[in-house]
Protein backbone atom coordinates (compact mmCIF):
# COMPACT_ATOMS: atom_id res chain seq x y z
CA UNK A 1 0.00 0.00 0.00
CA UNK A 2 1.53 3.22 -0.99
CA UNK A 3 1.18 6.60 0.98
CA UNK A 4 -0.53 8.99 0.04
CA UNK A 5 -1.36 12.78 1.60
CA UNK A 6 -5.10 11.79 1.25
CA UNK A 7 -4.81 8.46 2.62
CA UNK A 8 -2.81 10.03 5.82
CA UNK A 9 -5.26 12.99 6.28
CA UNK A 10 -8.84 12.31 5.35
CA UNK A 11 -9.87 9.05 6.80
CA UNK A 12 -7.61 10.03 10.29
CA UNK A 13 -9.59 13.02 10.10
CA UNK A 14 -13.11 11.58 9.81
CA UNK A 15 -12.34 8.68 12.52
CA UNK A 16 -10.92 11.41 14.64
CA UNK A 17 -14.15 13.80 14.60
CA UNK A 18 -16.16 10.91 14.75
CA UNK A 19 -14.58 10.01 17.81
CA UNK A 20 -14.91 13.58 19.37
CA UNK A 21 -18.37 13.40 18.58
CA UNK A 22 -18.83 10.62 20.77
CA UNK A 23 -16.77 12.08 23.65
CA UNK A 24 -19.41 14.60 23.65
CA UNK A 25 -21.97 12.38 23.84
CA UNK A 26 -20.82 10.55 26.85
CA UNK A 27 -20.25 14.68 27.94
CA UNK A 28 -23.67 15.23 27.55
CA UNK A 29 -24.67 11.86 29.47
CA UNK A 30 -22.29 12.82 31.99
CA UNK A 31 -23.52 16.07 32.68
CA UNK A 32 -27.36 15.13 33.14
CA UNK A 33 -26.85 12.35 35.08
CA UNK A 34 -24.74 14.69 37.51
CA UNK A 35 -26.77 17.80 37.00
CA UNK A 36 -23.64 19.90 35.50
CA UNK A 37 -24.73 22.88 33.76
CA UNK A 38 -23.82 22.48 30.24
CA UNK A 39 -22.66 26.12 29.93
CA UNK A 40 -19.92 25.11 32.91
CA UNK A 41 -18.77 22.42 30.66
CA UNK A 42 -18.59 24.46 27.38
CA UNK A 43 -16.20 27.05 28.83
CA UNK A 44 -14.32 25.00 30.90
CA UNK A 45 -10.26 25.21 30.28
CA UNK A 46 -7.38 23.31 31.26
CA UNK A 47 -5.45 26.91 32.14
CA UNK A 48 -6.19 30.25 32.05
CA UNK A 49 -4.63 31.11 29.17
CA UNK A 50 -6.23 28.51 27.14
CA UNK A 51 -9.27 28.15 24.71
CA UNK A 52 -12.58 26.51 26.76
CA UNK A 53 -14.34 23.23 25.21
CA UNK A 54 -16.38 25.03 22.45
CA UNK A 55 -13.30 26.68 21.17
CA UNK A 56 -11.18 23.67 21.06
CA UNK A 57 -13.66 21.54 19.30
CA UNK A 58 -14.54 23.95 17.12
CA UNK A 59 -10.49 24.44 16.21
CA UNK A 60 -10.69 20.49 15.38
CA UNK A 61 -13.26 20.80 12.80
CA UNK A 62 -11.37 23.89 11.63
CA UNK A 63 -7.96 22.09 10.85
CA UNK A 64 -9.43 19.30 9.72
CA UNK A 65 -11.78 20.68 6.50
CA UNK A 66 -8.81 22.74 6.24
CA UNK A 67 -6.37 19.83 6.01
CA UNK A 68 -8.03 18.42 3.28
CA UNK A 69 -10.10 21.31 1.69
CA UNK A 70 -6.73 23.43 1.29
CA UNK A 71 -4.79 20.69 -0.79
CA UNK A 72 -7.77 19.60 -2.71
CA UNK A 73 -8.15 23.26 -3.77
CA UNK A 74 -12.09 23.65 -2.43
CA UNK A 75 -13.99 25.93 -1.11
CA UNK A 76 -13.83 25.50 2.68
CA UNK A 77 -17.39 25.44 4.32
CA UNK A 78 -18.13 28.10 6.90
CA UNK A 79 -19.06 27.67 10.76
CA UNK A 80 -21.14 30.31 12.21
CA UNK A 81 -18.87 29.87 15.45
CA UNK A 82 -21.70 30.56 17.67
CA UNK A 83 -22.03 26.82 18.65
CA UNK A 84 -23.39 27.71 22.77
CA UNK A 85 -24.41 23.65 23.46
CA UNK A 86 -22.83 20.40 23.12
CA UNK A 87 -25.64 19.30 20.23
CA UNK A 88 -24.53 22.64 18.31
CA UNK A 89 -21.11 21.04 18.15
CA UNK A 90 -22.45 18.03 17.06
CA UNK A 91 -23.63 19.32 14.17
CA UNK A 92 -20.51 21.03 13.47
CA UNK A 93 -19.06 17.98 13.53
CA UNK A 94 -21.32 16.69 11.27
CA UNK A 95 -20.61 19.12 8.78
CA UNK A 96 -17.02 18.55 9.12
CA UNK A 97 -16.89 14.93 8.79
CA UNK A 98 -19.44 15.19 5.34
CA UNK A 99 -17.50 17.65 4.15
CA UNK A 100 -13.85 15.76 4.26
CA UNK A 101 -15.60 13.01 3.00
CA UNK A 102 -16.78 15.17 -0.30
CA UNK A 103 -13.03 15.03 -0.85
CA UNK A 104 -11.51 12.29 -3.68
CA UNK A 105 -7.92 10.72 -3.28
CA UNK A 106 -7.36 12.06 -6.62
CA UNK A 107 -7.77 16.21 -5.39
CA UNK A 108 -5.24 16.08 -2.61
CA UNK A 109 -2.69 13.80 -4.07
CA UNK A 110 -0.26 15.13 -6.57
CA UNK A 111 -0.31 18.81 -4.30
CA UNK A 112 2.39 17.80 -2.07
CA UNK A 113 4.31 21.36 -3.83
CA UNK A 114 1.53 22.85 -3.76
CA UNK A 115 1.67 26.41 -2.04
CA UNK A 116 -0.43 26.87 1.07
CA UNK A 117 -0.79 30.07 2.38
CA UNK A 118 -2.51 30.90 5.67
CA UNK A 119 -3.21 34.41 7.14
CA UNK A 120 -3.08 34.99 11.06
CA UNK A 121 -2.96 38.63 12.54
CA UNK A 122 0.50 38.23 13.11
CA UNK A 123 0.75 38.04 9.33
CA UNK A 124 0.79 35.56 6.32
CA UNK A 125 2.16 31.97 6.39
CA UNK A 126 3.23 30.12 3.71
CA UNK A 127 3.55 26.85 3.37
CA UNK A 128 4.14 23.79 1.07
CA UNK A 129 1.20 21.18 0.64
CA UNK A 130 3.24 18.35 2.34
CA UNK A 131 5.02 20.64 5.03
CA UNK A 132 0.86 21.71 5.81
CA UNK A 133 -0.09 18.76 6.01
CA UNK A 134 1.85 17.01 8.24
CA UNK A 135 3.61 19.69 10.26
CA UNK A 136 0.48 22.07 10.87
CA UNK A 137 -2.81 20.83 10.14
CA UNK A 138 -2.07 17.58 11.25
CA UNK A 139 -0.48 18.16 14.56
CA UNK A 140 -3.19 21.61 15.42
CA UNK A 141 -5.82 18.83 14.91
CA UNK A 142 -4.89 16.27 17.84
CA UNK A 143 -3.53 19.20 19.85
CA UNK A 144 -6.87 20.53 19.66
CA UNK A 145 -8.46 17.40 19.95
CA UNK A 146 -6.45 16.39 22.88
CA UNK A 147 -6.98 19.40 24.75
CA UNK A 148 -10.79 19.02 24.32
CA UNK A 149 -10.87 15.83 25.62
CA UNK A 150 -8.77 16.19 28.80
CA UNK A 151 -11.15 19.13 29.57
CA UNK A 152 -13.62 16.51 29.68
CA UNK A 153 -11.84 14.12 31.37
CA UNK A 154 -10.59 16.87 34.07
CA UNK A 155 -14.31 17.76 34.43
CA UNK A 156 -15.09 13.97 35.65
CA UNK A 157 -16.22 12.54 32.36
CA UNK A 158 -15.64 8.96 32.28
CA UNK A 159 -13.72 8.36 28.94
CA UNK A 160 -10.82 6.12 27.94
CA UNK A 161 -8.33 5.68 25.22
CA UNK A 162 -10.93 4.10 23.09
CA UNK A 163 -13.34 7.05 23.45
CA UNK A 164 -9.74 8.84 21.99
CA UNK A 165 -9.02 6.46 19.24
CA UNK A 166 -12.43 6.12 18.01
CA UNK A 167 -13.09 3.18 14.84
CA UNK A 168 -10.60 3.76 12.49
CA UNK A 169 -12.36 4.12 8.81
CA UNK A 170 -11.45 3.34 5.28
CA UNK A 171 -13.03 5.98 2.87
Amino acid sequence: MSVSLYSISAPIFVQFLNSMSGVLGKAQAHAEAKKIDMNYLMTSRLAPDMFPLVRQVRAVTDHAVGGVGRLAGVDLPTFPGEEQTLADLQKRIEIAVAFVKTIKPEQMNGSGDKEIVLKFPSGERKFVGTGYLLNFALPNFFFHHTTAYDILRHNGVELGKRDFMGTPVTL
